[in-house]
């Protein structure tokens, strides 16, 4: 049986709105099964950097070890910001020797520290899933760089250029054939997938409850049916959908039917 950890992170976030993350979350929670659903008490206060370059280090931390101790097989993450991911995958049960991850994502997520214009952690997890930036939160191991695919990124800052031109790249237009995500997959021979999904790899005019929108994305209808035919050839460890920041309840209902086709195809 799936089971849904909601995670209503918003300290990853470099957005000036972050806290509508929590929102999300919320609003993605309140339409999952409820007995199959856990909602974690993470840290509301911003927290410290704690001398790195990663802001609000300190609450990072701490929702970090809560997802530890509620990490559990064939779960689907549910942000908060799209850090949440990193949390899951160190502490997913069996390791990651075997895995792939799929990285849905209209922004490369490959800064470090060093690099970073915001210090803000969601736009350095993908390179933390790699093992690199801040210690407490990369992965250790990191990932092999084979085993990633990403898909739908559109918007990169130089400093990611050269880390994203070493990965498997999947556009908005490669997902036109259903099986082109499925044939990448297969390619790195991992037994079995984590499926990242930062909502806002959705085309804007799909759902409008993202706080950084990105034109020329994916439909809902393109990102299920290649995890659909991806599931039918490699199993699936688990899951995350993040970043969904509504701006108002009502825009939460309008973009509810997206996500939950998102859901769905993960679940």
């Amino acid at each position: 049986m799936v089971r849904f950890l909601v995670v209503p992170q918003w300290q990853g976030s470099p957005a000036a709105r972050a806290m509508l993350l929590v929102d999300g979350a919320s609003a993605i929670a309140g339409d999952l099964p409820r007995a199959a659903t856990t909602v974690l008490d993470v840290p509301v206060e911003a927290g410290e950097s704690l001398g790195t370059g990663v802001r609000r280090l300190s609450s990072l931390l701490r929702t970090r070890d809560q997802v530890a101790e509620a990490a559990a097989a064939d779960t689907v993450v549910i942000g908060g910001d799209c850090s949440v991911t990193v949390a899951a995958l160190a502490a997913l049960p069996g390791g990651t020797d075997d895995l792939a991850v799929v990285w849905f994502d209209a922004h490369g997520d490959l800064h470090t520290p060093d690099t970073s214009p915001s210090g803000a952690f969601s736009g350095m997890a993908l390179r933390a899933v790699l093992g690199d930036g801040e210690p407490q939160l990369a992965l250790s191991p990191g990932l092999s760089r084979d085993r990633v695919v990403t898909v739908g990124v559109r918007n990169l800052d130089d400093a990611e250029v050269e880390v994203f031109d070493d990965l498997v790249h999947l556009s908005v237009e490669d997902l036109t054939r259903v099986d082109a995500l499925a044939d990448a997959v297969d390619a790195t021979g991992a037994r079995r997938v984590w499926v990242h999904i930062d909502v806002d790899v959705l085309d804007p005019a799909e759902l409008s409850g993202v706080s950084s929108a990105v034109p020329f994305g994916l439909s809902p209808a393109a990102v299920a049916a290649s995890i659909r035919s991806l599931r039918e050839r490699v199993p699936l460890a688990g899951a995350t959908i993040a970043g969904f920041a509504p701006r108002s309840p009502a825009d939460a209902v309008d973009d509810l039917g997206a996500l939950l086709r998102l859901v769905g195809a993960v679940a």
